[in-house]
């Protein structure tokens, strides 16, 4: 799962509330709710947060893998098979 703890951090590195994202760059609330909560975001909104804050992706956002995710990623592996010519 995505996780934006870090955005967090960053906004308060760069002295940037989330009320000037919503009322300086457009960033809407839903947005900010949504990322709060760990939700899925576009890559577009991803984009526009790096460009304001100057930052690079990994800096407002990063990959930790979920308890439920573990055996559903190597099942998907496993299923995929490849004939032989």
């Amino acid at each position: 799962m995505i996780v934006y703890t870090r955005l967090w951090k960053t906004l308060k590195d760069r002295k940037i509330s989330q009320y000037e994202l919503v009322t300086k760059y457009g960033i809407s609330k839903g947005l900010l709710d949504r990322m709060r909560k760990n939700e899925t975001v576009t890559t577009y909104s991803l984009g526009k947060l790096c460009s304001i804050l100057e930052c690079r992706l990994d800096e407002i956002a990063e990959y930790v893998q979920d308890e439920s995710e573990e055996g559903h990623i190597t099942g998907i592996v496993r299923k995929i098979s490849f004939p032989l010519n």
